[in-house]
């Protein structure tokens, strides 16, 4: 009896011992993420700047697969989608020309090569004008306008005033020449900022209104057209 009951007693400690021990789940969890946190497992993972452009990269793919299921006919719809928007792109800058400045700085109309007199304007738009450089003879016919009217005081010299400004004002000194002092400012701008392309006769009609401004009697303040003192 008491060797069966021997046999017995160790048969029941061998099945106590084969019982797995049960791990509770949230120490494991945080003995998991001790272990994977250590440099070894992160010695080839991307830096900062590569996750960022991955992420990047991972937006813009969902966008052109979401346009890609928006656009009529998928990818190639797309793919058409695309070329038409380049295309009118292209008509835009060929019929507006190339910008050359999207905005005006303190030297608009004139240069910064320091002041220069309405005579030395107009010795340069001559030049310009013997070497059939339209553009620079119109620009330079421009200035010249502008600074006779200023050297007759019917202009306050001011830096950075424009073409348009200049013949706005003196549009009201010289009411009768206002439509064409504004067609002037915008030949002007054309060739300086549009892009446009001057040609002899442009240039003519600013070198006419500069000889006949130049022997225009200005409307004085308090009077009107017809009136003399």
């Amino acid at each position: 009896m008491s060797g069966a009951g021997g046999i017995t007693t160790a048969r029941q400690d061998s099945a106590a011992g084969d019982i797995p021990v049960d791990t509770p789940r949230l120490p494991a969890r945080e003995a998991a993420e001790s272990e994977l946190s250590k440099p070894m497992y992160h010695e080839n993972d991307p830096n900062f700047l590569q996750r960022a452009l991955n992420q990047f990269w991972d937006w813009i793919a969902g966008v052109f697969d979401a346009a890609a299921g928006a656009a009529p006919g998928g990818p190639a719809g797309l793919v058409v989608l695309v070329v038409v928007v380049i295309g009118l792109a292209a008509a835009l800058w060929w019929r507006l020309g190339t910008p050359q400045r999207s905005s005006r700085s303190a030297d608009a109309l004139f240069d910064g090569d320091g002041p220069r007199s309405a005579a030395q304007h107009r010795a340069a738009a001559e030049a310009h004008a013997a070497a059939l450089r339209w553009n620079a003879a119109v620009q330079e016919r421009m200035r010249a306008i502008v600074r006779s009217l200023e050297e007759r005081a019917l202009l306050d010299p001011r830096p950075g005033r424009t073409a348009d400004e200049a013949a706005a004002e003196a549009g009201r000194a010289l009411p009768e020449h206002t439509a064409r002092l504004r067609a002037a400012a915008r030949s002007f701008d054309d060739v300086t900022y549009g892009g446009r392309t001057a040609d002899q006769a442009t240039y003519l009609s600013l070198r006419t209104l500069d000889l006949e401004l130049d022997e225009a009697k200005p409307l004085l303040p308090g009077t009107s057209r017809g009136v003399t003192g």
